[in-house]
């Protein structure tokens, strides 16, 4: 008998026993971001030939200038979880404020809550380079029944019950995790499905690739520096490789099949680090441990830290285990 490989929608039902809720509405909510996922990855393809590349005139709530396809995918993702009538309230890197879902009867009666980046790297997109979408999934802490409340979308990371990322690029892979391992699945563009592709993902203890933007090295603190000097150093199996693309999920996708490190550290012109805590930092630290790898601030657990704001930035080392404990030996 022939083998076929699983698709993402067989994987999903098959493993409902490892989650610990009512396994349906999750199901119904991966499948959502699977569809609005493929209508995205379509766009992007057609991004050259139809006026959808560039950007709109607008600035978003960072201060950024928002790509034509930035609002496009933050449209699909928003409509498709609105009208499957599953989550109760969503916090976007496009939107200043979280957005309330009232679900059916206006009864508020959803009970997870979805945050998201839906198209990472955007400013890559004229350049042809590859792009993604984060999102991690909770549930809410507020009573069913009440619109949800900004603490609903201020758990820390460890509440995570799923998060993932797609990236499009060569392939369009969605990689996810409910907390049992890291799973991937390619799409079929000629039958629009999904298949098993990466399964059980694990993060290689050591790798030999560093991706930090090495621009701004004049920027960085002194123990980042001591350690990007250390992985240039030829001493062992050093000097490693640099790595960096600019588009996150990209960066962390290679790094986690391939092994390595990612730094987003905090500078002197960006205090905070850059990234953002609560849709970009918590679904990818939340991958990456479950890959076997290490995700930190620098001080402590990304997924330990309790958010004080939907757009907080925070800076983030993440990747191979025993990469991450030697770039924290170098910060101490």
């Amino acid at each position: 008998m022939e083998h076929h490989p699983q698709t993402l929608g067989e994987f999903i039902i098959s493993n409902q026993k490892d989650f610990e809720y009512s396994s349906g509405e999750l199901t119904r909510l991966l499948n959502c971001i699977r569809l609005a996922a493929k209508v995205v990855n379509h766009e992007i393809r057609q991004a050259g030939l139809v006026d959808i590349t560039g950007t709109i005139g607008n600035v978003n709530v960072q201060g950024e200038e928002q790509k034509k396809l930035d609002v496009f995918a933050n449209d699909v993702f928003i409509n498709a979880l609105t009208n499957r009538n599953i989550v109760c309230g969503i916090v976007s890197e496009e939107n200043e404020d979280f957005i309330t879902i009232s679900g059916a009867n206006n009864a508020h009666r959803n009970k997870y809550v979805v945050v998201m980046d839906p198209l990472d790297g955007s400013s890559n997109i004229d350049a042809g380079v590859s792009v993604g979408t984060i999102f991690g999934i909770y549930r809410r802490i507020s009573p069913e029944g009440t619109p949800v409340t900004r603490e609903d979308f201020l758990q820390p990371g460890n509440m995570q019950v799923a998060a993932g990322y797609v990236i499009y690029g060569t392939s369009t892979i969605l990689v996810y995790t409910t907390g049992n391992g890291v799973n991937g699945f390619t799409l079929n563009p000629a039958i629009g499905t999904y298949y098993l592709s990466h399964p059980n993902i694990r993060m290689p203890e050591q790798g030999r690739v560093y991706s930090v933007n090495e621009g701004y090295y004049v920027h960085f603190p002194q123990g980042v520096k001591d350690y990007i000097k250390y992985c240039q150093k030829e001493e062992d199996d050093r000097p490693y490789t640099s790595r960096y693309i600019g588009s996150m999920v990209s960066d962390i996708h290679r790094n986690l099949v391939q092994g390595g490190i990612y730094i987003y550290p905090k500078s002197s012109e960006r205090e905070d680090g850059k990234l953002r805590l609560v849709y970009e930092c918590n679904p990818i630290a939340f991958i990456v441990e479950q890959a076997g790898g290490h995700a930190t601030d620098g001080h402590g657990r990304i997924l330990d830290i309790k958010p004080q704001d939907l757009h907080q930035r925070v800076p983030l080392f993440a990747g191979s285990k025993k990469m991450v404990e030697k770039a924290m030996s170098f910060l101490k």
